[in-house]
Protein backbone atom coordinates (compact mmCIF):
# COMPACT_ATOMS: atom_id res chain seq x y z
CA UNK A 1 0.00 0.00 0.00
CA UNK A 2 1.31 3.22 -0.88
CA UNK A 3 0.65 5.42 2.19
CA UNK A 4 2.28 8.67 0.07
CA UNK A 5 -0.61 8.16 -2.28
CA UNK A 6 -3.41 7.87 -0.02
CA UNK A 7 -2.74 11.13 2.25
CA UNK A 8 -2.48 13.09 -1.29
CA UNK A 9 -5.95 12.19 -1.05
CA UNK A 10 -6.79 13.32 2.15
CA UNK A 11 -9.57 16.12 2.58
CA UNK A 12 -8.52 19.51 3.44
CA UNK A 13 -9.93 22.25 5.37
CA UNK A 14 -11.09 25.78 3.89
CA UNK A 15 -7.66 28.34 4.68
CA UNK A 16 -9.27 30.44 7.02
CA UNK A 17 -7.43 32.56 9.85
CA UNK A 18 -10.12 31.43 12.83
CA UNK A 19 -9.03 34.49 14.88
CA UNK A 20 -12.76 33.58 16.92
CA UNK A 21 -11.12 30.49 17.28
CA UNK A 22 -7.67 31.75 18.42
CA UNK A 23 -9.99 33.47 21.30
CA UNK A 24 -11.75 30.84 22.90
CA UNK A 25 -8.29 28.63 22.80
CA UNK A 26 -6.26 31.63 24.58
CA UNK A 27 -9.69 31.24 26.91
CA UNK A 28 -9.56 27.79 27.15
CA UNK A 29 -6.16 27.83 28.63
CA UNK A 30 -6.65 30.02 31.28
CA UNK A 31 -10.07 28.05 31.99
CA UNK A 32 -7.99 25.01 32.68
CA UNK A 33 -5.14 27.22 34.51
CA UNK A 34 -7.43 28.07 36.86
CA UNK A 35 -9.43 25.21 37.74
CA UNK A 36 -6.52 22.43 37.47
CA UNK A 37 -4.77 22.41 40.73
CA UNK A 38 -8.64 21.84 42.22
CA UNK A 39 -9.64 19.09 39.35
CA UNK A 40 -6.70 17.07 39.08
CA UNK A 41 -7.47 14.68 42.30
CA UNK A 42 -10.74 13.89 40.56
CA UNK A 43 -9.24 13.10 37.73
CA UNK A 44 -7.15 10.99 38.66
CA UNK A 45 -9.88 9.49 41.32
CA UNK A 46 -11.85 8.29 38.28
CA UNK A 47 -9.07 6.85 36.68
CA UNK A 48 -8.91 3.90 39.31
CA UNK A 49 -12.21 4.59 40.36
CA UNK A 50 -14.15 2.96 36.80
CA UNK A 51 -11.94 0.46 36.29
CA UNK A 52 -12.33 -0.94 39.67
CA UNK A 53 -16.16 -1.15 39.72
CA UNK A 54 -15.96 -3.28 36.36
CA UNK A 55 -13.69 -5.48 37.55
CA UNK A 56 -15.44 -5.81 41.36
CA UNK A 57 -18.94 -6.40 39.25
CA UNK A 58 -16.56 -9.49 37.49
CA UNK A 59 -15.54 -10.39 41.04
CA UNK A 60 -18.93 -11.01 42.43
CA UNK A 61 -20.01 -12.89 38.96
CA UNK A 62 -17.20 -15.26 39.24
CA UNK A 63 -17.16 -16.13 42.89
CA UNK A 64 -21.21 -15.44 43.75
CA UNK A 65 -22.78 -16.02 40.14
CA UNK A 66 -24.22 -19.04 41.59
CA UNK A 67 -26.94 -16.96 42.49
CA UNK A 68 -28.67 -15.97 39.46
CA UNK A 69 -30.05 -12.40 40.53
CA UNK A 70 -25.76 -11.81 41.64
CA UNK A 71 -25.10 -13.22 38.03
CA UNK A 72 -27.48 -11.23 35.76
CA UNK A 73 -27.18 -8.06 38.20
CA UNK A 74 -23.44 -8.11 37.77
CA UNK A 75 -23.26 -8.42 34.05
CA UNK A 76 -25.67 -5.69 33.95
CA UNK A 77 -23.47 -3.24 35.67
CA UNK A 78 -20.98 -4.77 33.94
CA UNK A 79 -22.11 -3.50 30.61
CA UNK A 80 -22.72 -0.16 32.19
CA UNK A 81 -19.41 -0.14 33.45
CA UNK A 82 -17.90 -0.61 30.31
CA UNK A 83 -19.99 2.43 28.93
CA UNK A 84 -18.75 4.13 32.04
CA UNK A 85 -14.87 3.65 31.69
CA UNK A 86 -14.97 4.51 27.74
CA UNK A 87 -16.56 7.66 28.89
CA UNK A 88 -14.47 8.99 31.60
CA UNK A 89 -10.89 7.25 31.33
CA UNK A 90 -10.06 5.30 28.35
CA UNK A 91 -11.48 8.38 25.83
CA UNK A 92 -9.36 10.60 27.97
CA UNK A 93 -6.47 8.57 27.99
CA UNK A 94 -6.28 8.27 24.14
CA UNK A 95 -6.17 11.85 24.22
CA UNK A 96 -3.48 12.14 26.06
CA UNK A 97 -5.43 13.87 28.65
CA UNK A 98 -5.53 12.24 31.76
CA UNK A 99 -1.71 11.48 33.07
CA UNK A 100 0.85 13.78 32.73
CA UNK A 101 3.33 10.77 31.39
CA UNK A 102 1.70 10.59 27.34
CA UNK A 103 3.15 6.86 28.21
CA UNK A 104 1.12 5.63 31.12
CA UNK A 105 -1.67 7.45 29.14
CA UNK A 106 -1.17 5.06 26.26
CA UNK A 107 -1.09 1.55 28.85
CA UNK A 108 -4.18 2.66 30.20
CA UNK A 109 -5.82 2.20 26.61
CA UNK A 110 -5.37 -1.33 27.11
CA UNK A 111 -8.42 -1.45 29.14
CA UNK A 112 -10.48 -1.36 25.96
CA UNK A 113 -8.94 -4.33 25.38
CA UNK A 114 -9.49 -6.00 28.27
CA UNK A 115 -13.25 -5.34 27.79
CA UNK A 116 -13.44 -7.09 24.58
CA UNK A 117 -12.40 -3.92 21.71
CA UNK A 118 -9.30 -3.58 20.09
CA UNK A 119 -7.90 -0.55 21.05
CA UNK A 120 -5.02 -0.30 18.37
CA UNK A 121 -8.20 -0.18 15.99
CA UNK A 122 -10.27 1.74 18.00
CA UNK A 123 -7.41 4.33 18.47
CA UNK A 124 -6.98 4.83 14.40
CA UNK A 125 -10.51 5.08 13.77
CA UNK A 126 -11.37 7.70 16.51
CA UNK A 127 -7.94 9.86 16.34
CA UNK A 128 -7.14 9.60 12.69
CA UNK A 129 -10.38 9.95 10.95
CA UNK A 130 -13.48 10.37 13.34
CA UNK A 131 -11.49 13.90 15.08
CA UNK A 132 -10.12 14.95 11.72
CA UNK A 133 -12.99 14.19 9.12
CA UNK A 134 -16.31 14.14 11.46
CA UNK A 135 -19.49 13.40 9.02
CA UNK A 136 -17.61 13.18 6.38
CA UNK A 137 -18.57 10.06 4.33
CA UNK A 138 -15.81 7.65 3.21
CA UNK A 139 -13.39 9.55 6.07
CA UNK A 140 -15.25 9.38 9.27
CA UNK A 141 -15.23 5.87 10.53
CA UNK A 142 -18.19 6.68 13.15
CA UNK A 143 -20.95 6.91 9.67
CA UNK A 144 -19.53 4.52 7.90
CA UNK A 145 -20.01 1.39 10.21
CA UNK A 146 -22.50 -1.46 8.57
CA UNK A 147 -23.80 -1.51 5.33
CA UNK A 148 -27.59 -1.91 7.18
CA UNK A 149 -27.45 1.95 8.34
CA UNK A 150 -27.18 4.64 5.73
CA UNK A 151 -26.22 7.61 8.25
CA UNK A 152 -24.96 10.15 5.30
CA UNK A 153 -26.74 10.72 2.38
CA UNK A 154 -23.86 10.66 0.22
CA UNK A 155 -23.57 6.43 1.48
CA UNK A 156 -23.81 3.63 -0.95
CA UNK A 157 -28.17 2.69 -1.35
CA UNK A 158 -29.49 -0.18 -0.62
CA UNK A 159 -33.61 -1.46 -0.84
CA UNK A 160 -33.10 -2.77 2.79
CA UNK A 161 -32.13 0.88 3.95
CA UNK A 162 -36.14 1.74 2.85
CA UNK A 163 -37.27 0.16 6.31
CA UNK A 164 -33.89 1.16 8.16
CA UNK A 165 -36.14 3.58 10.82
CA UNK A 166 -37.94 0.31 11.39
CA UNK A 167 -35.49 -2.25 11.68
CA UNK A 168 -32.43 -0.42 13.25
CA UNK A 169 -33.88 0.34 16.66
CA UNK A 170 -34.39 -3.09 16.95
CA UNK A 171 -30.59 -3.58 15.44
CA UNK A 172 -29.00 -1.38 17.63
CA UNK A 173 -28.80 -3.60 21.00
CA UNK A 174 -26.42 -5.80 18.77
CA UNK A 175 -24.09 -2.86 18.25
CA UNK A 176 -21.19 -4.01 20.85
CA UNK A 177 -21.97 -7.43 19.27
CA UNK A 178 -20.69 -6.33 15.62
CA UNK A 179 -17.80 -4.40 17.07
CA UNK A 180 -16.41 -6.96 19.16
CA UNK A 181 -16.80 -10.03 17.06
CA UNK A 182 -17.37 -8.55 13.80
CA UNK A 183 -15.97 -5.02 13.20
CA UNK A 184 -12.31 -4.63 14.81
CA UNK A 185 -11.57 -8.02 12.32
CA UNK A 186 -12.96 -6.14 9.40
CA UNK A 187 -10.78 -3.35 9.76
CA UNK A 188 -7.63 -5.51 10.75
CA UNK A 189 -8.02 -7.56 7.40
CA UNK A 190 -10.50 -6.10 4.91
CA UNK A 191 -8.45 -3.87 2.70
CA UNK A 192 -11.96 -2.19 1.81
CA UNK A 193 -12.04 -0.64 5.08
CA UNK A 194 -11.55 3.12 5.40
CA UNK A 195 -9.53 2.49 8.22
CA UNK A 196 -6.79 0.73 5.71
CA UNK A 197 -6.77 4.49 4.06
CA UNK A 198 -3.88 5.96 6.17
CA UNK A 199 -2.79 2.60 8.32
CA UNK A 200 0.10 1.60 5.75
CA UNK A 201 1.38 -2.45 7.11
CA UNK A 202 -0.02 -3.20 10.36
CA UNK A 203 2.38 -4.42 12.51
CA UNK A 204 2.49 -8.26 13.12
CA UNK A 205 2.07 -7.86 17.39
CA UNK A 206 -1.09 -5.96 16.70
CA UNK A 207 -2.86 -9.14 14.91
CA UNK A 208 -1.22 -10.70 18.04
CA UNK A 209 -2.80 -9.23 20.49
CA UNK A 210 -6.11 -8.43 19.18
CA UNK A 211 -6.72 -12.31 19.02
CA UNK A 212 -5.20 -13.06 22.33
CA UNK A 213 -7.18 -10.35 23.56
CA UNK A 214 -10.48 -10.77 22.10
CA UNK A 215 -10.00 -14.66 23.06
CA UNK A 216 -9.18 -13.45 27.01
CA UNK A 217 -12.38 -11.56 26.98
CA UNK A 218 -14.58 -14.58 26.09
CA UNK A 219 -12.06 -16.63 28.29
CA UNK A 220 -12.97 -14.80 31.38
CA UNK A 221 -16.24 -13.80 30.59
CA UNK A 222 -18.33 -16.80 29.32
CA UNK A 223 -15.71 -20.07 29.90
CA UNK A 224 -14.13 -19.35 32.89
CA UNK A 225 -17.63 -18.10 35.06
CA UNK A 226 -19.01 -21.13 33.69
CA UNK A 227 -16.75 -23.63 34.50
CA UNK A 228 -15.82 -22.05 38.21
CA UNK A 229 -19.29 -21.52 38.99
CA UNK A 230 -20.35 -25.17 37.48
CA UNK A 231 -23.49 -23.23 35.51
CA UNK A 232 -25.07 -24.19 32.43
CA UNK A 233 -23.87 -22.52 29.24
CA UNK A 234 -26.96 -21.03 28.28
CA UNK A 235 -27.28 -19.51 31.85
CA UNK A 236 -24.21 -17.70 31.14
CA UNK A 237 -24.22 -16.91 27.35
CA UNK A 238 -27.74 -15.19 28.49
CA UNK A 239 -25.64 -13.45 31.46
CA UNK A 240 -23.25 -11.92 28.39
CA UNK A 241 -25.78 -11.01 25.98
CA UNK A 242 -27.78 -9.00 28.67
CA UNK A 243 -24.25 -7.01 29.34
CA UNK A 244 -23.75 -6.62 25.88
CA UNK A 245 -27.18 -5.62 25.33
CA UNK A 246 -26.83 -3.66 28.30
CA UNK A 247 -23.72 -2.04 26.95
CA UNK A 248 -24.93 -0.90 23.62
CA UNK A 249 -28.28 0.62 23.90
CA UNK A 250 -26.18 2.64 27.09
CA UNK A 251 -23.43 3.70 24.37
CA UNK A 252 -25.70 4.32 21.77
CA UNK A 253 -27.58 7.07 23.53
CA UNK A 254 -24.74 8.56 24.30
CA UNK A 255 -22.64 8.31 21.36
CA UNK A 256 -25.77 9.01 18.93
CA UNK A 257 -26.61 12.89 19.60
CA UNK A 258 -23.68 15.03 18.71
CA UNK A 259 -23.31 13.66 15.47
CA UNK A 260 -25.65 11.95 13.35
CA UNK A 261 -29.03 13.98 13.31
CA UNK A 262 -31.23 16.17 10.89
CA UNK A 263 -29.56 19.23 11.81
CA UNK A 264 -26.07 18.23 11.43
CA UNK A 265 -24.13 18.72 8.05
CA UNK A 266 -22.42 15.84 5.93
CA UNK A 267 -19.83 17.74 3.89
CA UNK A 268 -18.49 16.90 1.22
CA UNK A 269 -14.56 17.67 0.06
CA UNK A 270 -15.04 19.27 -3.78
CA UNK A 271 -13.09 17.50 -6.85
CA UNK A 272 -9.98 18.98 -5.43
CA UNK A 273 -10.35 17.43 -2.23
CA UNK A 274 -11.21 21.12 -0.06
CA UNK A 275 -13.79 20.67 2.10
CA UNK A 276 -16.42 23.63 2.64
CA UNK A 277 -15.51 25.26 5.97
CA UNK A 278 -12.70 25.78 7.61
CA UNK A 279 -11.80 23.45 10.46
CA UNK A 280 -13.64 25.31 13.40
CA UNK A 281 -17.00 26.07 11.61
CA UNK A 282 -16.57 22.29 10.13
CA UNK A 283 -16.90 21.61 14.04
CA UNK A 284 -19.66 23.45 14.61
CA UNK A 285 -21.71 22.28 11.25
CA UNK A 286 -21.19 18.90 11.99
CA UNK A 287 -20.80 18.75 16.24
CA UNK A 288 -24.10 19.54 18.86
CA UNK A 289 -24.10 19.10 22.41
CA UNK A 290 -26.65 17.79 24.86
CA UNK A 291 -28.43 19.78 27.45
CA UNK A 292 -27.21 19.08 31.38
CA UNK A 293 -25.14 20.38 33.93
CA UNK A 294 -25.53 18.37 37.16
CA UNK A 295 -23.52 15.79 38.94
CA UNK A 296 -24.19 12.91 36.81
CA UNK A 297 -23.58 14.51 33.57
CA UNK A 298 -19.96 15.56 35.15
CA UNK A 299 -19.00 12.42 37.16
CA UNK A 300 -21.06 9.61 36.12
CA UNK A 301 -21.13 10.79 31.98
CA UNK A 302 -17.71 12.40 31.67
CA UNK A 303 -19.28 15.42 30.32
CA UNK A 304 -19.91 13.85 26.92
CA UNK A 305 -22.71 16.14 26.24
CA UNK A 306 -20.33 18.73 25.97
CA UNK A 307 -19.16 17.64 22.55
CA UNK A 308 -18.01 20.28 20.53
CA UNK A 309 -15.61 21.59 22.78
CA UNK A 310 -13.79 18.42 22.99
CA UNK A 311 -13.99 18.42 18.93
CA UNK A 312 -12.32 21.69 19.62
CA UNK A 313 -9.74 20.70 22.51
CA UNK A 314 -9.37 16.91 21.97
CA UNK A 315 -5.71 17.35 24.09
CA UNK A 316 -8.19 19.20 27.21
CA UNK A 317 -9.61 16.57 29.86
CA UNK A 318 -13.28 16.62 30.30
CA UNK A 319 -13.14 17.93 33.63
CA UNK A 320 -12.93 21.46 32.01
CA UNK A 321 -15.71 21.53 29.37
CA UNK A 322 -18.44 22.77 30.81
CA UNK A 323 -16.66 26.34 31.43
CA UNK A 324 -15.17 26.23 27.85
CA UNK A 325 -18.68 25.59 26.30
CA UNK A 326 -20.08 28.47 28.53
CA UNK A 327 -17.03 30.83 26.78
CA UNK A 328 -18.03 29.14 23.57
CA UNK A 329 -21.52 29.58 23.82
CA UNK A 330 -20.66 33.88 24.79
CA UNK A 331 -18.91 34.33 21.62
CA UNK A 332 -21.19 32.25 18.96
CA UNK A 333 -23.85 34.66 20.60
CA UNK A 334 -21.72 37.58 19.96
CA UNK A 335 -20.79 36.65 16.56
CA UNK A 336 -23.80 34.60 15.08
CA UNK A 337 -21.85 31.31 15.01
CA UNK A 338 -23.63 28.19 14.65
CA UNK A 339 -23.68 26.83 18.02
CA UNK A 340 -26.47 23.91 18.70
CA UNK A 341 -27.53 22.40 21.89
CA UNK A 342 -30.64 19.63 22.26
CA UNK A 343 -32.01 17.95 24.65
CA UNK A 344 -31.48 14.51 24.69
CA UNK A 345 -35.17 13.26 23.46
CA UNK A 346 -34.99 15.75 20.42
CA UNK A 347 -31.56 15.02 19.50
CA UNK A 348 -32.37 11.19 19.50
CA UNK A 349 -35.70 12.21 17.68
CA UNK A 350 -33.53 14.02 14.95
CA UNK A 351 -31.38 10.75 14.67
CA UNK A 352 -34.62 8.62 13.94
CA UNK A 353 -35.78 11.33 11.54
CA UNK A 354 -32.10 11.20 9.61
CA UNK A 355 -32.58 7.38 9.55
CA UNK A 356 -35.81 8.27 7.61
CA UNK A 357 -34.32 10.72 5.19
CA UNK A 358 -31.57 8.56 3.80
CA UNK A 359 -33.78 5.49 3.14
CA UNK A 360 -34.17 6.82 -0.20
CA UNK A 361 -31.28 7.66 -3.18
CA UNK A 362 -33.10 10.95 -3.08
CA UNK A 363 -30.30 13.22 -1.75
CA UNK A 364 -32.68 15.77 0.90
CA UNK A 365 -29.28 17.91 1.53
CA UNK A 366 -28.17 18.38 -1.59
CA UNK A 367 -31.60 19.45 -3.54
CA UNK A 368 -31.91 21.75 -0.88
CA UNK A 369 -28.67 23.57 -1.51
Amino acid sequence: MDTHILREKKPYYTKDKDELFHQLREEAKQIVAALAPERQNEIIFKAFFFPALYFIAWIVALFYGTHPWLLFGAYFFMGIAIVLNYLNVIHDCVHDTIFKSRRFNQLYVYLFDLMGASSFIWKMRHIRYHHNYPNVSGWDTDIDQSALVRVTPHAKFSVLHKYQHIYLPFIYPLFLFNWLLIRDFSDMFNKERTVQKLMGRIPTGEYIKLFFFKSLFIFTLVILPKFKLGISWGLILAAFTVMIFTASIFALIVLLPPHANTASEFPLPNAQRKLPYSWFMHMLKTTNDVNGDNWFTRFILGNFNYHIVHHLFPNIHHAFYPEITRALQQLAAQHQLPYRCYSITTALKKHYLLLKQNRSEFDLWEESM
